[in-house]
């Protein structure tokens, strides 16, 4: 009875343990920081979760598809930032804590009337809605279950959710915000999708192939994996496609560790523990990116390549790498997990065979070689490239090439570790036109799509990190500028706001400017609408009559004014 007694309370401080490890090793507190909203935790995206060219810093904390919410301060500090953007996080609070650490809040809709009238007066001041603020902290003290703002969208197209984080005041790393002690009732294992086999170099191979080769995986009776048998030789690794999902949310999310085990012992693991935002353009040698350029499918490797020095990785036997031998025979395990500790795994079984024909693939060979340890400068046809050492991550042949107006620099199968810059002779262009052309990169579809143009007296250039097709584009449309919730010469006395859309169809809009009785006026823009906000309660209006003006200019110049009357005495 003692026995099973003991193996009980062993098992339950083994699962109390695997859940709060972290928590205790770094010594989070775990009864400091409250929610940051009065509902039920629903999650639509995880820390560490893997994005377009950055790891997520937080959680994405579901608000039912509204906006308004009530968004409370974790706990006692002061508003030691704001930062409102188009792009982004959109309208953001940062508040700092005598405890050491830092919360974030994003994508808000407006904040608390004392905050929004602190940060209205700077923006009147500075004459932009756009702006950042770093406060002292005698200026905006707040209380633990403060409502300090209210949930929203802002911040390019998010749809409405709170984006929350905790940050190492010092050092600025965001930390998983679990390891605090929000709860998020999840008891969904994670889904492993799709498993890739690699073989890294000359001599390897996975079933005859010296390259990526999908690998056939069958579901077992206990929920998880095996792998049809491979047959292989050298130096091998492995990747898979998976997400995790909590219970009451449908989104595919993150995961928080993934493992690997080559006969019992553990050769690779990535923990979403924290990070720094200056590691986080790792993550393009983290995830297969050729097959995500191609596909749209995030395979995460289980293996390290030399130049990735992402923190989230811990040491390891041979950096996930398999070296496998002739005539022996090998058992890999890959397991993912989530924050509670639900896993699926999957098992590969491995014969090592030495196969004397293997089929590998051409590589391309052009004039344009890159030494990416050194500065690579080409040109032709009055386009040049020129990228700074240490741009790319391997050596490998450029495609460069120019048919008819257009210059394609590669494809984007490669990820970048800095911009680069490409310059076009426009010496040939009359004055005249050179105002209204600037350098465009093409989508999949075919679409212009404008890149920042420095221009000097011949040469426009642009810096990007983006490589693929580009040409110079010329747009002599002004923007489009339309009065939407009321009409000119109206009577707006009961009205709340005024609503007007801009919008460009070329270049895009670079700025717009309104103003009031020939007063800056504060209109907050929304890019997924397109509309201009103006809350009319911002000033007394002692005359009836009133003049709006709106200037709009694209991103070369082009320019339109609104002119328009409306009445309010109030």
């Amino acid at each position: 009875m003692k026995k099973i007694s003991f193996l009980v309370l062993f098992i339950f401080v083994l699962d109390v343990f695997s859940q709060g490890t972290a928590a205790k090793v770094f010594n989070y507190p775990q009864n400091n920081f409250r929610s940051p909203l009065d509902i039920p935790l629903y999650l639509s995206g995880t820390f560490g979760e893997l994005r377009s060219n950055h790891f997520h810093s937080g959680l994405d904390l579901k608000t039912a598809q509204k906006e308004g919410l009530n968004v409370y301060t974790a706990d006692e500090g002061y508003v030691s930032r704001i930062k409102i953007s188009l792009w982004g996080y959109g309208k953001a609070i940062y508040v700092t804590h005598p405890n050491g650490y830092t919360t974030v809040y994003a994508h808000l809709k407006k904040f608390n009337k004392r905050i929004e009238d602190y940060v209205k007066k700077q923006q009147y001041k500075k004459e932009s809605f756009e702006i950042q603020l770093f406060p002292s902290a005698a200026t905006l003290p707040v209380s633990k279950n403060e409502i300090i703002a209210f949930s929203g969208s802002t911040g390019g197209f998010a749809g409405p959710h709170l984006h929350f984080e905790i940050r190492d005041t010092k050092t600025e790393k965001p930390i998983n915000p679990l390891f605090f002690g929000l709860n998020v009732s999840d008891s969904k294992k994670p889904r492993i999708n799709s498993l890739i086999g690699y073989a890294l170099n000359d001599n390897s191979h996975i079933n005859k192939l010296n390259n990526s080769s999908k690998i056939t995986i069958l579901n077992t009776s206990n929920g998880d994996l095996i792998a049809k048998k491979i047959i292989a030789h050298g130096d091998i690794g492995f990747g898979i496609n998976t997400y995790d999902q909590q219970d009451g949310s449908h989104n595919k999310n993150g995961l928080y560790s993934l493992e690997m085990f080559v006969n019992g012992t553990k050769t690779h693991e990535f923990k979403t523990s924290s990070f720094s935002f200056s590691e986080s353009k790792y993550i393009n040698l983290l995830i297969d990116y050729e097959r995500f350029s191609k596909l749209k499918q995030r395979i995460q490797k289980c293996f390290t390549v030399p130049l990735n020095k992402l923190s989230m990785f811990s040491k390891s036997t041979g950096n996930g790498i398999i070296s496998i031998k002739d005539n022996m025979n090998y058992t890999v395990e890959i397991i993912a997990k989530d924050f509670k500790g639900n896993s699926q795994k999957i098992k590969i079984p491995i014969i090592g065979k030495k196969n004397v024909e293997i089929i590998t693939t051409s590589k391309k060979v052009t004039p344009y070689k890159i030494n990416y340890k050194e500065f690579n400068k080409f040109s032709k046809e009055g386009i040049t490239v020129a990228f700074p050492k240490n741009t790319f991550y391997e050596n490998f042949f450029l495609d460069f090439n120019i048919q008819d107006t257009l210059v394609t620099v590669h494809t984007p199968s490669l990820p970048l570790h800095k911009n680069y810059t490409l310059t076009f002779d426009v010496s040939k262009y009359p004055e005249a036109d050179k105002k209204q052309l600037y350098i465009a990169s093409y989508n999949d579809k075919g679409m212009p799509q404008y890149n920042n143009t420095v221009k000097n007296e011949n040469t426009f250039y642009t810096n990007t990190k983006i490589l693929g097709t580009y040409g110079l584009v010329t747009d002599t449309t002004i923007p489009e500028i339309t009065l939407k919730n009321f009409k000119t010469e109206q009577w707006v006395t009961h009205f709340k706001t005024l609503k007007v859309k801009i919008a460009d169809k070329q270049s895009g809009i670079n700025s717009y400017r309104a103003e009031i009785d020939g007063k800056w006026a504060l209109m907050e823009y929304n890019v997924k609408t397109g509309l201009l906000t103006y809350n009319l309660s911002d000033r007394r209006f002692d005359n009836a009559k009133h003049n709006l003006k709106i200037v709009v200019t694209d991103n070369v110049g082009n320019k339109n004014t609104l002119n328009s009357i409306f009445y309010r005495k109030k």
